[in-house]
């Protein structure tokens, strides 16, 4: 036993990565592999998913479209609001009558979107996750900010606080269907 234990520690020991005393950043690649550009799709139609609201919860819905979206294009399908199918589903959207236009960000996995209006809503939370879990369910966009004539904009996360930096789908986990 004490032989098998010796062996286990030498090849744990020797797999080449040396030890850490502490946890450390990993940044993972956003490149060509996992990239999807705008443009017609390769085999006909491609997966467009929006974010939609049931019951106070969102709710992932997928559109067969003929070519990969732009960013600015999935954000104008978002807030155009449901189908009619999907409305029969009852799914509804939070951002009806919102004018939105997006812009990448400084950072290539970034984007951040302009708010034009500033009224104040009941449901603000959800729209706003609405924008976030839609825009980051792209393979290139890993996080969304928000601005207002320029200028960052404080936003509410699922547990109510605000915040003026880059948002993630995860920061929305709490209101997301599974």
């Amino acid at each position: 036993m004490k032989k098998a234990a010796l062996l286990l520690t030498l090849l744990l020991a020797g797999c080449g990565i040396p030890a850490q005393d502490e946890p450390h950043a990993v940044t993972l690649p956003r490149g060509d592999l996992n990239t999807a550009t705008a443009g017609p799709a390769p085999g006909g139609e491609v997966a467009e998913v929006l974010c939609l609201v049931r019951d106070g919860r969102l709710v992932q819905a997928v559109r067969r479209v003929s070519s990969v979206p732009t960013t600015q294009r999935q954000l104008d399908d978002l807030t155009a609001g449901p189908t009619a199918a999907e409305r029969g589903l009852g799914l509804s959207t939070s951002l009806s009558g919102t004018t939105l236009s997006v812009r990448n960000s400084n950072k290539s996995d970034g984007v951040t979107v302009e708010v034009a209006e500033a009224g104040a809503r009941s449901d603000e939370v959800l729209a706003y996750a609405q924008i976030v879990c839609t825009l980051t369910a792209r393979a290139d966009v890993a996080s969304v900010s928000f601005t207002r004539d320029g200028d960052p904009l404080r936003v509410p996360r699922a547990d109510g606080s605000l915040t003026d930096q880059p948002l993630r789908g995860w920061d929305y986990r709490g209101l997301i269907t599974s």
